[in-house]
C-alpha cells in the first residue's frame, strides 16, 4: 500500500509490516529505535516489523510504501533491505536512477514489490561492508540468528553451533567486515529490545529482566544502567513518547534560519533562554549528538542543495558565510570526500 501524509510530532509509529519510508520535504531529524538520524536526506529507509519510526519536527511530508506479501521477505536476496546491521537500513536514492523513475511513474501502482529487487540491487551495488554476495549471505545468517536469540545468553560455541558449517568463519568475518563481534551483537540486540519493552510496555522491570535471561533482577538494572547510564526505572520515567515538548522544533527553527551566519553555540542558547552548558546537554541527550555537528549538518544540507543550481561555487561559499570559496571547499570535502566541483560533476 502507498500513501503519503505529515507524520505528528513526537508520535512512535511501530512498524508492523516491513515499510518504506521516504521523505519528500520537511527538516530535522528522524528517530529510530531510540537513535537520531540527520542524514536521512536523498535517502530510502528500510525499516522491518518490530522497529519504529518517529519524526522530531513537524513539518515532514514522507511517502511510505508497505509491502504485504510476506513471503517475498523469506528470500535471502532481499533481508539485506530489512535487516541491516544498523538501525537505519537505506539506499541512496540520488544514486538510483532507477529508483527515481520507479517512485515518479508509478507511485500510484499496486506492484510495489518492484521497489525492493530495484533498492534490493542498489544496496548490493552500493556495498556498504565491502564484502562480496557469499560474504554477505553469511553476516546475515549471523543476523538472523542474532535476531531469534537474543533472549539467550549464548556463548561463542552456540552462536558458531546454530550458524552451522560457518559458525566460525562468520565470527571473523563478521569482526573483519562489519568491525564487531557475534556477542557484541547478541549484548546490542538484547539491549534494544528491552529498551523498547521498557519504554513501551506496562511490564514490570523484574518481569522484563527475566523475559531476557536474566535470573537476577538486580543484575539486570546494574548492566542496563551501565549501558543507559540511568536505571530501568529512571529510563522509563524519562522517555514521554506522547510530549509536546517544543525544544526540539524551535532548536530546528533557528538552525534553518539562522546556519549560514550564526555558527556559535552561544547564539542559539541565548536565543532559546538557555545556558550553552544546558543547551549542549539537551541536546546530546536528546539528539545523541553535538550541537556544533547540527550546525555543520545543516550547512552541508544547504551546500548540497545550492550545488544543483546555477550558482557558482564561489557565490554558494560567500552565501553560506565562508570568506574564501577555498575555505568553502576544505570545509565541504572534509565532510564529504570531494570537492564541490565534484559533487556537482556527479550531479550531472
Amino acid at each position: 500500500m502507498v500513501s503519503k501524509f505529515h507524520p505528528t510530532l513526537n508520535q512512535v509509529y511501530f512498524i508492523n509490516q516491513y515499510t518504506m519510508y521516504h521523505v519528500l520535504q520537511g527538516q530535522g531529524g528522524i528517530e529510530v529505535d531510540f537513535k537520531s538520524y540527520h542524514d536521512w536526506k536523498d535517502k530510502l529507509i528500510f525499516l522491518e516489523k518490530g522497529q519504529y519510526i518517529k519524526f522530531l519536527s513537524e513539518n515532514f511530508l514522507v511517502r511510505k510504501i508497505e509491502f504485504e506479501e510476506e513471503k517475498v521477505f523469506r528470500n535471502k536476496e532481499v533481508r539485506v533491505l530489512f535487516k541491516h546491521l544498523v538501525a537505519l537500513g537505506y539506499i541512496n536514492f540520488r544514486e538510483c536512477e532507477t529508483c527515481q523513475k520507479y517512485l515518479n511513474q508509478s507511485i500510484f501502482s499496486q506492484q510495489v514489490s518492484d521497489i525492493i529487487d530495484i533498492s534490493k540491487d542498489q544496496w548490493y551495488w552500493q556495498n556498504p561492508f565491502h564484502a562480496n554476495r557469499e560474504e554477505y549471505h553469511l553476516i546475515f545468517d549471523v543476523k538472523e540468528v542474532i535476531d531469534e536469540q537474543y533472549k539467550n545468553h549464548l556463548s561463542n560455541e552456540k552462536i558458531s553451533k546454530l550458524i552451522g558449517i560457518q559458525g566460525y568463519e562468520a565470527q571473523a568475518l563478521l569482526k573483519n567486515k562489519v568491525g564487531i563481534t557475534i556477542k557484541s551483537m547478541l549484548s546490542q540486540k538484547r539491549f534494544l529490545e528491552s529498551k523498547k519493552e521498557i519504554a513501551f510496555s506496562d511490564k514490570s522491570i523484574k518481569e522484563i529482566a527475566y523475559e531476557f535471561g536474566f535470573k537476577d533482577p538486580a543484575y539486570f538494572n546494574r548492566v542496563f544502567s551501565k549501558l543507559a547510564g540511568k536505571s530501568p526505572n529512571k529510563f522509563r520515567k524519562t522517555i514521554d513518547f506522547e510530549s509536546r515538548d517544543s525544544f526540539l522544533p524551535e532548536l530546528y527553527h533557528l538552525l534553518e534560519t539562522h546556519h549560514k551566519e550564526e555558527r556559535k553555540i552561544d547564539f542559539y542558547a541565548t536565543q532559546m533562554n538557555l545556558s550553552v552548558k544546558t543547551l549542549s546537554k539537551k541536546v546530546k541527550d536528546k539528539l545523541n549528538i553535538t550541537l556544533g555537528q547540527l550546525i555543520r549538518q545543516e550547512l552541508m544540507n544547504t551546500a548540497k542543495f545550492l550545488l544543483q543550481t546555477d550558482i557558482t561555487i564561489k557565490e554558494i561559499a560567500y552565501e553560506l558565510g565562508f570568506e574564501e570559496a577555498n575555505h568553502f571547499s576544505s570545509f565541504f570535502k572534509l565532510h564529504t570526500s570531494i570537492t564541490p566541483l565534484e559533487y556537482r560533476q556527479l550531479l550531472s
